[in-house]
């Protein structure tokens, strides 16, 4: 049924094109391409865990990371070529509390509803939960550094998130090899044999075609971003936060809640908690050294609620989490805790 639904709004593709070129309202280009996003989104993905059949865990699991969020990663390229700072800012934002308090929360609420409690591992968890709190602390000294130093020119604060960029990316690149060489016994209980249906060849071109279908749907929905902004009068960082984060989600978030109905949770913390990871080490430096290469340069600095909001999603994924067991009453917390914030963020101006 959930492949029916992804392979339907595989038509929203070709709508999308003849709407951009009979130039459709802003309105419209932004709800079809994200339409045609979702689906080409979740391919990306399993063309990725196709080839990892063939490449082996370790090859394997650097694919995953290098194409694991390729559809934020595209989007926030585009945003960053058309001075969208604020909108990546806030989707990277988004991606994060997204995944860690929308879902896992709804992963951890559906997998327990007809459980009294379900088990994953608690020192796999631990270890990827202390992965999150070196991420925050990554994004909070930046922005303390420029509220403390208060004449530090505007190129120190570029030549720090150059530094901590690389040193994100460093840290995330150790975390593979913890996870996928030294410590591989803690991550591959839940996840079992898994035999491929796709050819090496079939899941390179699926792969590549989404990749640039989901290029060109980028451009569109960045394009409408501040049309949007002008006639609806939603903030950039409204839009990043929910529209554009959850657009690039919805894959995981369908297989998130899938594997935890099926009382896999050791799986659907891995998708859920390491792609926040991935968000904040691999995909947030990426984009601050390719914006380098633009008119615009982004740096780590994110805003006082922005940060706020991903403090306290990593700390109530870690309390949750540390005992090595859940309920659905601690998926409910964790979405109404996501909910807040959507309100939030809906009102700040």
């Amino acid at each position: 049924m959930i492949d029916k639904i992804f392979s339907f709004l595989l038509l929203f593709i070709p709508i999308t094109v003849i709407a951009e070129v009979r130039h459709a309202s802003p309105l419209t280009l932004f709800i079809l391409s994200a339409l045609a996003i979702i689906p080409l989104a979740k391919f990306i993905g399993e063309a990725t865990e196709e080839l990892a059949v063939y490449t082996g865990p370790a090859l394997g699991g650097f694919l995953n990371a290098s194409f694991g969020n390729a559809t934020e990663l595209i989007i926030g390229i585009f945003a960053l070529q058309s001075g969208l700072i604020e909108v990546v800012k806030a989707s990277i934002t988004g991606s994060i509390i997204g995944n860690l308090l929308l879902v896992l929360g709804s992963a951890i609420f559906f997998g327990g509803l007809k459980k009294e409690k379900q088990t994953f591992n608690a020192t796999a968890a631990k270890a990827s939960g202390s992965t999150l709190l070196l991420a925050m602390v990554a994004l909070v000294i930046p922005a303390v550094f420029l509220v403390t130093s208060t004449t530090a020119p505007s190129v120190v604060v570029e030549k720090l998130s150059i530094s901590v960029s690389f040193l994100m990316i460093g840290v995330y690149l150790a975390s593979l090899f913890f996870s996928l060489y030294t410590h591989k016994h803690l991550y591959t209980e839940d996840v079992g044999k898994y035999d491929g249906r796709w050819s090496i060849s079939r899941s390179i071109f699926i792969l590549a075609l989404s990749t640039i279908a989901v290029a060109f749907m980028s451009r569109v929905l960045v394009g409408s971003i501040e049309p949007l902004v002008a006639s609806f009068g939603w903030t950039e960082l409204f839009i990043g936060v929910i529209f554009v984060a959850i657009i690039g989600n919805v894959a995981e978030h369908t297989s998130a809640i899938t594997v935890a109905i099926k009382g896999k949770m050791d799986l659907a913390l891995q998708i859920s908690i390491g792609s926040a990871t991935q968000i904040i080490m691999l995909v947030a430096p990426v984009l601050v050294l390719i914006s380098l290469f633009f008119q615009n340069q982004m740096n780590l600095v994110f805003n006082t609620f922005e940060l706020v909001a991903i403090i306290f999603s990593v700390f109530i994924v870690n309390s949750i989490i540390e005992d090595g067991e859940s309920n659905w009453f601690e998926g409910a917390q964790l979405l109404v805790a996501y909910f807040i914030m959507a309100v939030a963020f809906y009102f700040h101006q």
